[in-house]
Formats: structure tokens, sequence, C-alpha cells
């Protein structure tokens, strides 16, 4: 577990689509001169964010700094219950140039008993780098959120979409988490574009 997963760099960019839904975006990735087809079977993604006390990550992001980061957990199908086989990543942004790190993290249950104090012990038993347990301690799990996602790729292989629809969101408390207060944003379709550095147009 010492040696994280790195992805090559590559561009990462993302669009939010307010006024088509699912079914009219999937039809104009597939419409696109790149002959984009369906790559692997779509999946529920879920996350766990995680972030400073003064949310410096989502600030960040949100105000779209050049550098930026991401810390989040994730895993797939089920939101709760027992989590099997989860991955840490860290995401750090350069100006629509993305890097990722990702490291195997513990198996965990998610209901009303995990809290803050459940994942500082998960981080602390875990057989994480010293480096990245030590990273994590100044980070709180603050959200929660779960979404439908569809994989493309070009018939060249060089360009990936993802669309992703029915995104929810979980406030994540430091103590008696029930996950049943969800906020559900059916309209948003998130398209999201990734290719290699060198295949960037100048």
């Amino acid at each position: 577990m010492n040696d994280p997963q790195v992805r090559e760099l590559r561009y990462e960019r993302k669009f939010l689509v307010h006024d088509l839904d699912t079914g009219q975006v999937r039809m104009l990735v597939k419409r696109h001169p790149g002959m984009f087809r369906e790559r692997y079977p779509p999946r529920t993604v879920n996350n766990l964010y995680l972030d400073t006390e003064e949310m410096d990550h989502y600030h960040a992001n949100v105000s779209g700094v050049g550098e930026r980061l991401k810390v989040r957990i994730r895993w797939y199908v089920d939101l709760s219950g027992r989590i099997s086989a989860p991955i840490l990543e860290f995401m750090g942004t350069h100006w629509s140039v993305g890097a990722k790190y990702s490291y195997p993290f513990p198996d965990f249950q998610l209901d009303e008993s995990f809290s803050q104090r459940s994942f500082e012990a998960l981080v602390r038993d875990s057989g994480l780098p010293d480096k990245v347990r030590h990273s994590l301690r100044s980070l709180n799990v603050v959200l929660a959120n779960s979404y439908y996602r569809r994989y493309y790729a070009s018939r060249d292989q060089r360009f990936r979409i993802t669309v992703d629809a029915g995104m929810t969101y979980y406030r994540v408390a430091k103590t008696c988490n029930c996950f049943r207060v969800k906020f559900v944003d059916r309209d948003q379709v998130v398209v999201e574009l990734k290719y290699q550095i060198g295949l960037d147009p100048q």
C-alpha cells in the first residue's frame, strides 16, 4: 500500500449542462464526429469529500483558482452500508491539467455510526504512507455525494467523456450521521472531457 497508483497528466474539462436532459446530452455525444461509444457499463459513483475546517479546497474549486486540490474517498454501487475496496484520491489541478494519486483505503461502515472520530481511527490504523496519514490529519469529512455515470471513448480511444446525472448530496456531520437529509439536483448534467496533454489544440 506504500506506492500510490499515479495517473498520467491529462486535461480535464468539465461542463455543467442545465438546458438539456441526460438523454439529449447522450445523443449529442454519440453524434459527435469523434464517433464516441460507451466504453464501460454505467454505474453509480459515490464519494466522501475531505476538506479543511475553513473549507479551503471547496472555495478554491468554486472560485476557479489555478492551483487547487480535491481529496476524496471513492467507491461504487451502494452509498451506505459496508463499503468494500474504497480508494483514497488526491487530485491536483493546474489550469485544467489534472494529476491523481490513488491509495487503497480500509473498508468501513457508512451508517449512523460513522463520524469524524471513526474516520480518524481508520486513517490511524491504515497502512497508508506516513506522509499521507499526516496530510489527512488536518482534514474533515464534509460531504457525501452520489451520481450515475456513463463512460464514452472516441473511436481512436484518445478522448474520453463521462456524463453524470442524478446528483445527490449529503452533509456529513462530525457525529451522528443517518444520511437521510439530502439534496437532489435532477436537472443538472455534468459532462467531462478528458485527454492527454499532447492532444490539446495549440
